[in-house]
C-alpha cells in the first residue's frame, strides 16, 4: 500500500493487517461501528478525525510506520 493520507479512505487503510489496532489505539470509533461497512468507501480517515476530534498528525504518522 502507498503512503496513507488525510484522504485515504478507511477501507484503504483497513486493508493493512494491525491497522485496527492502531485505530484502536488512537479512540477511532469507527472500527467498532457497524454500520461502518456501508460507508467505508466513501469514510476519508481525515473526514473521521475532524468529527472526533482525533490527532491526524499523531495517527497518521503511526500508521505509515507501520507500513515502512
Amino acid at each position: 500500500m502507498k503512503k496513507i493520507t488525510k484522504d485515504t479512505s478507511l477501507a484503504k487503510v483497513l486493508e493493512d493487517s494491525g491497522a485496527e489496532k492502531i485505530l484502536a489505539k488512537h479512540n477511532v470509533p469507527c472500527v467498532t461501528c457497524p454500520f461502518v461497512k456501508m460507508e467505508m468507501d466513501k469514510l476519508k480517515i481525515g473526514q473521521i478525525c475532524k468529527i472526533y476530534g482525533i490527532d491526524i498528525d499523531k495517527l497518521l504518522k503511526e500508521l505509515n510506520k507501520k507500513l515502512d
